[in-house]
C-alpha cells in the first residue's frame, strides 16, 4: 500500500470541493497524474491487485476529506472567498512550469500547439462570464431524480480528471452542487451513493480516453491541458478585494499556493510521458 497517497488524496479532495479548481491539476502538482490514469484504467482488469495499493489510500484520503471538510470549505468560501481562491490561483499557476517541462514545450511545440492553447484557454475562460444558478438542494432520492444525479456525477468526475476543469464547477453548471455538498455535510447516504456511482463510472471511462490521447496524441493533448489550466485561472480569479487587509491576505495566500505548487512539482517528480 502506498500510504503516502493519504495526504495526496487529502489535497485532491480539498480541490474537488472548490468550484473552479480541478483535482486533475492537483494530481499534476503532486506528480501522480500518469499513475492515477493507469491505475483507474486497470482497476477493473485482471491486474486489479497491482493498482489497489495505489488507489485505496488515495480514495480513503479523498473520501475522508470530502466528508470532514465540506462544511469548512463552505465556511471559507463564504467568509474568506477571495483569500481561498487566491491560494488555489497560486497552485494552478505554479503547476504550469512542471507541465511545460513534461511536455518539453520548447522542443516539441509548434505554432499549431500554441493555437490549441489559445483556443482552449479562451473557451474555458469564457465560463468566467457564466453565472450558474444552482437549484435548491435535493434531500430525498426518487426514481425521477436518481438518473439526473448519476449523470451529474459522471460528468463531474470526467472533469475532475482533466487538469483545468473543475468537477465542482460542472456540478454547479448542472445545478446539483448544493445537493452534493449538502449530502456530504449531512451524510445523506442514498444521494452520496448515486452521485458516487456516477463518479466511479466516469473515472473509468474518462481515464481510458485520456490515457489513449496522451499515448497517441501526446503533445496536442498537452497543449489542450495547458490551455485548460490557463483558462481556469480566469474562472477561479475572484477579483481583488477592496479592503486593504483582505488584499494583503489574498496576496499572501497566492504566494503560499505558488510555494506549495513549486514544492510538490519539483523536477524530480514523476514524469507523464513514457519516453
Amino acid at each position: 500500500m502506498q500510504w503516502r497517497n493519504l495526504y495526496r488524496g487529502f489535497f485532491m479532495g480539498i480541490s474537488d470541493l472548490i468550484p473552479g479548481v480541478s483535482g486533475g491539476t492537483i494530481a499534476f502538482i503532486l506528480g501522480i497524474y500518469d499513475e492515477l490514469l493507469v491505475s483507474i484504467s486497470g482497476f477493473f482488469s485482471r491486474d486489479w491487485r497491482k493498482h489497489i495499493g495505489f488507489l485505496l489510500p488515495l480514495a480513503i484520503g479523498m473520501g475522508a476529506t470530502l466528508l470532514l471538510f465540506s462544511r469548512l470549505i463552505e465556511f471559507l468560501l463564504k467568509n474568506y472567498h477571495a483569500q481561498t481562491q487566491f491560494f488555489f490561483l497560486g497552485l494552478i499557476i505554479g503547476v504550469l512550469p512542471f507541465i511545460a517541462r513534461q511536455a518539453k514545450v520548447k522542443k516539441n511545440f509548434r505554432l499549431g500547439h500554441f493555437l490549441v492553447i489559445l483556443i482552449v484557454g479562451a473557451a474555458l475562460a469564457s465560463l468566467a462570464f457564466i453565472n450558474p444558478q444552482d437549484t435548491a438542494p435535493i434531500t430525498t432520492l426518487t426514481a425521477s431524480n436518481a438518473l439526473g444525479l448519476f449523470i451529474a456525477g459522471w460528468a463531474g468526475s470526467m472533469a475532475m480528471l482533466l487538469p483545468g476543469i473543475s468537477g465542482s464547477f460542472v456540478l454547479l453548471l448542472l445545478g446539483v452542487y448544493s445537493t452534493a455538498i449538502g449530502a456530504l455535510s449531512n451524510l445523506n447516504i442514498p444521494i452520496i451513493a448515486v452521485i458516487g456511482a456516477g463518479v466511479v463510472v466516469g473515472f473509468v471511462v474518462s481515464s481510458k480516453i485520456i490515457s489513449y490521447l496522451l499515448t497517441h496524441f501526446t503533445y496536442v493533448t498537452f497543449a489542450v491541458i495547458i490551455g485548460l489550466i490557463i483558462g481556469s485561472v480566469f474562472v477561479v480569479y475572484p477579483g481583488f478585494p477592496k479592503d486593504g487587509s483582505y488584499f494583503v491576505m489574498s496576496i499572501l495566500t497566492f504566494f503560499i499556493g505558488l510555494l506549495v505548487a513549486s514544492l510538490f512539482s519539483s523536477p524530480g517528480k514523476a514524469t507523464i510521458i513514457n519516453e
